[in-house]
């Protein structure tokens, strides 16, 4: 993994604590990274571990010689395709990153030892964005108890839809026991919602909608934080950038 950031604190720290606070990688592996020589402050490697950075310095994160670092690939999920763990006669999404159906460049092609875990599930009967990755950091900043990214859906539904269950939708509701965080919809126009969330609850809209009077028949996932699922054609797949990548944990 590529990255670089500017140091604007005050004091001076060590780098291994503050890559971990940067959400970049925990502090073993800040420590790890050194011992490989892939970390360097204006334009100088260091090799010690209690190294400290000073403020205004530019930390630079190398990939690893001859590697690409942890694979993270975005793909335009359709319907059928389940993104966690299948069970007996389901297909997972991971079945689709195939080079035919690669969009642009990727570093590596997935293989059946390939460990992509899904970022945030996706039902089998939803489509849209998904975000495939063996990058623990990354996982953490999508999926972490701590992250704060938004889910952004395009959702169309059967059912009256008034002002009335619109405001239920954004704030009231309890599921599970447990009442939601409050939420961001908008009545589209016709019988299409727009939805933002910062939970990820199972089948959580589907469950919302049926709880004031509404049936889902389509739902989409258009962005996670600064993520776009953009014009992807469905069922295609690319890799993910080291700019999104630093995006999505930066916003986290």
């Amino acid at each position: 993994m590529a990255w670089t950031g500017r140091y604007d604190g005050e004091e001076p720290q060590r780098v291994n604590k503050w890559l971990g606070q940067s959400g970049v990688c925990s502090r073993r592996e800040a420590e790890g990274l050194i011992a490989e020589g892939r970390v360097s402050i204006d334009g100088q490697t260091i090799t010690d571990a209690g190294h400290k950075i000073l403020p205004g310095q530019t930390l630079t994160l190398a990939d690893a010689a001859g590697g690409t670092g942890p694979l993270s690939v975005v793909l335009h999920k359709p319907m059928g395709y389940v993104s966690a763990q299948p069970e007996q006669g389901q297909i997972p999404a991971v079945r689709l990153l195939t080079e035919e159906a690669l969009v642009g460049e990727s570093p590596a092609i997935p293989d059946r030892d390939t460990r992509l875990a899904s970022l945030g599930r996706l039902d089998m009967d939803s489509r849209g964005l998904l975000i495939l990755s063996e990058d623990g950091v990354l996982a953490k900043a999508i999926i972490g108890p701590e992250s704060d990214l938004e889910k952004e859906y395009l959702v169309k539904v059967t059912g009256k839809i008034t002002p009335e269950k619109v405001k239920l939708l954004c704030h009231g509701l309890t599921m599970d026991g447990r009442a939601l965080k409050p939420a961001k919809v908008t009545h589209l126009g016709g019988q299409e919602l727009r939805f933002i969330l910062k939970e990820g609850r199972n089948r959580q809209i589907r469950r919302m909608c049926e709880l004031v009077g509404m049936h889902v028949m389509d739902l989409v996932r258009i962005r996670i934080g600064t993520l776009n699922l953009g014009d992807l054609p469905e069922g295609r797949w690319r890799a993910l950038t080291s700019a999104e990548r630093a995006a999505l944990i930066g916003k986290s």
